[in-house]
């Protein structure tokens, strides 16, 4: 049984050496999730994953979403393929999927079918890290406080450009306030910030979103950061209740075309 890990950086990230055989097998798939939990990120290179295989893996790892074609879902700007590829605008930007639940998303898996000739890197970081490497100071003065998250507040920061009826879809998703510092069950914290962030509750609305980009400035420094360069058949996991992500720029025409499966959240932001 093949099985060998090796730290990306400092503070994120975990290459993963195996093969597919083992990776599908109960002993492995457990160390995988124990990993990413301690890592955040974990990259396995030109793996190959065919569809079955990664619902497979998924199913090993904890509670699959149910989307997309059994599963799995088709990560595409092509709107043949999604109808609301508009929406992935918003994944240029730093984000947390999931902050306009109560319950977000804990991990996702990715894996690269059709690459763009330009751009299409993907970063990860840290909000783990980043926390726990704040001046005490500040530690301070963000304890206790609550952020508003909106789903409209993310797609109009990516530019997507509203119609009547996607502006009526996003204000179907009532706006979330979660506690910025998320003390999760094992004790650690992170910080639950990104595009969706829209203010801070009870604090002047310039003062707050000062405070959040100076937050996600902090933690989207290089030394929080795992930015992966893809090659055909790549697969990605990685922790969302403490990673930040985004994807950079790529040409809307170019058929980039990522599968991705999803995990069920297991805790809720408080």
């Amino acid at each position: 049984m093949k099985f060998e890990a090796l730290a990306l950086n400092d503070r994120v990230g975990s290459e993963i050496r195996t093969d597919v055989d083992s990776l599908l097998t109960p002993e492995v798939a457990g160390k995988v999730r124990q990993l990413l939990v301690e890592r955040g990120v974990l990259v396995f290179r030109a793996l190959g994953l065919h569809t079955e295989q990664q619902l497979a893996l998924s199913r090993l790892m904890g509670s699959l979403r149910e989307e997309g074609q059994q599963g799995l879902l088709k990560i595409t700007l092509d709107k043949k393929l999604n109808a609301r590829a508009d929406y992935l605008k918003g994944s240029f930007l730093w984000h947390i999927d999931g902050t306009h639940d109560d319950v977000p998303p804990f991990a996702s898996l990715l894996t690269g079918v059709t690459l763009s000739e330009t751009g299409g890197q993907t970063e990860f970081a840290n909000s783990y890290a980043a926390y726990e490497e704040l001046a005490q100071e500040t530690k301070d003065r963000i304890a206790g406080l609550r952020v508003v998250h909106g789903f409209e507040t993310s797609m109009r920061r990516a530019g997507v450009e509203p119609t009547q009826d996607t502006l009526a879809y996003w204000r179907s998703l009532p706006d979330k306030a979660h506690k910025l510092v998320w003390t999760h069950k094992s004790g650690r914290k992170s910080l639950v910030i990104g595009c969706s962030a829209s203010h801070i509750d009870g604090m002047d609305r310039e003062e707050g979103q000062q405070l959040l980009q100076e937050l996600l400035d902090w933690s989207t420094q290089p030394r929080f950061v795992y930015r992966h360069e893809w090659t055909p058949g790549d697969l990605l996991i990685w922790d969302n209740t403490g990673v930040l992500h985004r994807a950079e720029p790529y040409p809307l025409d170019c058929g980039r075309l990522m599968h991705r499966t999803t995990l069920l959240g297991e805790e809720p932001f408080a």
